[in-house]
């Protein structure tokens, strides 16, 4: 095994197996009210774009405390229509940090524009304003609110006001985390929504949302969602009355989808207070473990704050191995992310080198996710962490 001489007791305690993520157990608790909305589909014949979409759009927007919510198939289609929406031109620059998903910067180039890659802050992992390189081309900047709680955004609004820049968030994993009362996606010009299985609220397929209180915005990714279809006379496009006065794209919610997030909609709350228990006892005993370098720390900040466990991320030393050990063990993790956007491939033609973003880059060698979803148990906690420490040649128990 690799770092092998760190791992001063090789024997892990004896256990049954945990996955990364399973929303069996909550889904079968919830079956007959997704039984009964997938059933209102099938008896109305409308499988995508129809009556459910709109019901589940309003419902999501009431519990945001947002003015619009567009329903589209997948969080990183809500990226590409936001940006476009938001009024990204061909070749204009956008502010992103250099850790985060592929589909925070490749959303970018699809929508038209061009990457410009910054550093993130050591412990939320978000967007660092202060290292980003601004030029006569940038118009916007797009934070992303990863694992458990908001990017700075009021570093970041202030780095924008400064460089007049529209702020646009990647909020897709942060359903549920506000900031001095906003929603996430709410304190510029708009954000996102991913429902990826795995998300805090899941649907059983690739589905996301765009968010926003600007109607221009929200009528424009409506449109662009449907082939670019408005299908009626709009201010800012005078004298248009027709389906396709812009051109879009084919990505409409399918109705099985948001009648499945309706029906999960209701304990969403429940089950982001589940996700923070088990988060307080992963740092329970984790505390103090061999070779955890970090634990996940929620940054006070001088306005009221929600934060919210979407997964749970460690950085720990020789990550690879760790990972490994666990598996061997019947545990599931994942690497957020194994590298860098700017060491990407696809964006080679950037320039960027190894050292460019240097917290970016030593978050990409130690973090990893460990299990986090509401039908994990306590007891399932205790064996992820015993074994854990077992790796680091501490006591399993």
């Amino acid at each position: 095994m690799e770092h092998a001489a760190a791992v001063a007791d090789p024997a892990a305690p004896p256990g049954p197996a945990v996955p990364f993520f399973t929303q069996a157990a909550g889904f079968t608790a919830r079956w007959p009210a997704i039984a009964a909305n997938i059933g209102a589909v099938v008896d109305r014949g409308k499988y995508s774009h129809g009556p459910l979409v709109a019901r589940f759009e309003q419902a999501l927007a009431d519990y945001l405390g947002a003015a619009h919510v567009v329903g589209v198939n997948s969080g990183t289609d809500a990226l590409v229509l936001l940006l476009r929406a938001a009024g990204l031109e061909p070749g204009d620059e956008v502010v992103v940090p250099a850790f985060s998903f592929i589909a925070t910067a490749s959303a970018v180039v699809l929508a038209g524009g061009r990457p410009v890659f910054a550093d993130v802050d050591p412990v939320t992992y978000a967007l660092d304003p202060a290292t980003a390189e601004v030029t006569a081309a940038t118009r916007m900047v797009m934070p992303v609110h990863l694992f458990c709680q908001l990017a700075d955004m009021s570093a970041v609004t202030g780095f924008a006001q400064r460089h007049a820049l529209t702020v646009v968030e990647d909020s897709a994993e942060a359903i549920g985390m506000r900031w001095d009362g906003l929603h996430a996606g709410l304190s510029g010009a708009g954000g996102v929504l991913s429902f990826f299985p795995t998300k805090t609220l899941g649907a059983l397929g690739d589905a996301g949302a765009v968010v926003t209180d600007d109607e221009r915005i929200a009528e424009t990714a409506a449109a662009l969602r449907h082939h670019g279809r408005f299908g009626h006379t709009l201010d800012h496009f005078p004298g248009i009355n027709t389906e396709t006065a812009i051109a879009g794209v084919n990505s409409k919610m399918d109705d099985i989808q948001a009648a499945i997030l309706l029906a999960k909609l209701d304990g969403l709350d429940a089950d982001i207070a589940r996700r923070a228990t088990l988060a307080a006892a992963y740092t329970e005993r984790l505390r103090g473990c061999p070779g955890v370098r970090r634990l996940p720390t929620i940054v006070e900040r001088d306005v009221d704050t929600t934060p919210v466990f979407y997964v749970y991320v460690v950085e720990v030393d020789h990550r690879d191995a760790l990972a490994t050990y666990l598996a061997a063990h019947g545990i599931g993790t994942e690497t957020y992310y194994p590298v860098p956007l700017h060491l990407q491939p696809c964006f080679s033609h950037l320039g960027h080198r190894r050292g460019d973003f240097s917290v970016a880059e030593a978050a990409c060698t130690r973090t990893l996710a460990l299990p986090l979803y509401p039908d994990l148990t306590e007891a399932q906690v205790d064996r992820v962490c015993s074994v854990i420490r077992a790796f680091y040649g501490g006591s399993g128990s």
